[in-house]
């Protein structure tokens, strides 16, 4: 399973790479600044922030109150960003918080967080989004009824395929896709945005108050996830840091910009629905955007559908684009298979690690419950990304001369890891069966660790199938090993 940390051989018949290239096959730096804050944009808004209303207010019971976790959550976000702006421009390695526990906590650490992340949770995120997008692709054709679950799932499948040939084929190519989606799902939210003001200028404000307001604070807590899983994606440009120009200056504004953008849109989008939908008709509903239209444009209420699959298509992008750069930095790392250390000849793709992510996804797929396994890692995710955030001040401590072009005030890490136990450990005691079942998932990262990777002195002929398997398919994919960025 795990390649030796360093740069992967040539083997023979694969071709060597083009000389007048400038010698080696690496990551290029291809993204702009607008490239970042469509990656980020587009990774964030996808399908959550059409079905999250509905959880947000079942646990927190009053519409202004569900208002303000969606205020929350954009802070807690932009908070948690903030951290990792220093976090990505000291530590300038493909992986993101990956790297970061790894160059803090040591392997294991960095293996566990890998774990759940690649094999869990990233993968059942994009299967989640890509049926969601065949889902309502379908809907304007089965109005009355759900569509074949065979139908949608084939759709999903074929969402994925088309997305991973055009990130096999060129970088640019995909980030130009997430830039027109990313478009394309901000007009939908902002046909929604004006509907709302105009409802409000009609003066539609009667179900905006705290009564109702939940005060148990268990259930105040499992509110936030809801409306954290609507903003997932915010640190997604740190896993494409390799390939951002200029980082330094890049990366910090596109966090900041993206961020921004998202809260203020989300918390609009959010007042646009309680303009015309009551409490009780959103709790009734899957698809709140749906709802929305039904109630509000009539005969046009087929459009929203349509918007709603541009979004969660470039949802779909942008997990795959920034996911499949972290099963390639954890193979450059020796913990993941050499393979995935490799980039196409022609292309200068990560091909192998893309066509890794896209297969995990399709497997996902076929289990019928992928929601309920999402939210048995829920708590795990946000647990972990506090870990990420505690190496900003261990760091600090442990390695001060390291260089750090963005100097968080140590106030923001501070804050954000008390508001991420906050979320993590009262839906604990609230939710204890989903627990349990994290918390199997988690640990079955250590056998994993302790065979494939911790266990150095395996057997000759573990070596020689390992290698035999590596040279197959690098020759089937003309992939060669990366060069090795200089360490900064």
């Amino acid at each position: 399973m795990t390649a030796k940390k360093r740069d992967a051989p040539q083997y023979a018949g694969v071709p060597e790479p083009d000389a007048g290239s400038g010698g080696g096959v690496r990551l290029q730096a291809k993204m702009s600044l607008v490239n970042g804050i469509t990656v980020i944009v587009g990774s964030i808004i996808g399908s959550g922030i059409f079905v999250s209303p509905t959880g947000v207010l079942q646990f927190t019971g009053s519409v202004n109150m569900a208002l303000v976790v969606w205020v929350l959550s954009g802070v807690f976000s932009m908070v948690g960003a903030y951290c990792y702006a220093e976090l990505g421009c000291m530590i300038r390695k493909s992986g993101a918080d990956y790297a970061y526990i790894m160059t803090t906590f040591g392997p294991f650490m960095a293996f566990v967080r890998l774990w759940i992340e690649c094999m869990i949770v990233r993968p059942c995120s994009q299967a989640i989004v890509a049926l969601t997008f065949s889902t309502y692709v379908l809907k304007p054709f089965f109005p009355e009824c759900a569509p074949p679950e065979e139908s949608t799932r084939l759709l999903a499948v074929c969402c994925i395929m088309v997305l991973t040939f055009v990130n096999c084929w060129d970088v640019k190519l995909a980030t130009r896709v997430q830039d027109v989606f990313t478009y394309a799902k901000l007009l939908a939210l902002f046909i929604i945005i004006i509907s709302g003001v105009v409802q409000l200028c009609k003066g539609e404000v009667q179900y905006f108050t705290f009564q109702d307001t939940e005060t148990d604070v268990t259930k105040l807590a499992l509110s936030f996830y809801s409306g954290l899983f609507a903003y997932n994606g915010w640190n997604y440009l740190n896993f494409i840091i390799e390939e951002l120009k200029d980082p330094v200056r890049n990366l910090p504004r596109a966090i900041a910009i993206s961020c921004l953008l998202v809260t203020v849109v989300y918390v609009m989008t959010n007042v646009a629905f309680y303009t015309t939908l009551s409490p009780t008709q959103v709790l009734g509903s899957t698809a709140v955007a749906v709802t929305f239209a039904n109630r509000l444009f009539g005969v046009m209420a087929w459009t929203i559908p349509i918007f709603v699959a541009l979004s969660t298509f470039g949802a779909v992008n942008g997990i795959l684009l920034t996911s499949s750069r972290l099963f390639y930095a954890a193979a450059c790392e020796g913990q993941m298979p050499e393979i995935l250390t490799m980039i196409q000849i022609k292309r200068l793709t990560p091909t192998p690690a893309v066509l890794c992510m896209a297969l995990l996804s399709m497997i996902y797929l076929t289990v019928s419950d992928i929601i309920a396994l999402i939210n048995y890692v829920g708590f795990a995710t946000w647990l972990s990304i506090g870990v990420s955030v505690l190496c900003l001040p261990v760091l600090r401590w442990t390695q001060p001369n390291l260089p750090r072009p963005i100097r968080v005030n140590l106030i923001f890490p501070i804050l954000y890891i008390v508001a991420t136990l906050f979320v993590t450990i009262f839906p604990m005691i609230e939710t204890p069966y989903e627990t349990g079942y994290g918390c199997l998932m988690i640990f079955s990262s250590v056998p994993v660790y302790l065979v494939f990777i911790s266990w150095k002195s395996k057997p000759q002929c573990f070596h020689k199938l390992q290698v035999a398997a590596t040279r197959a398919m690098q020759k089937a994919m003309v992939v060669v090993g990366a060069e090795r960025p200089a360490a900064v």
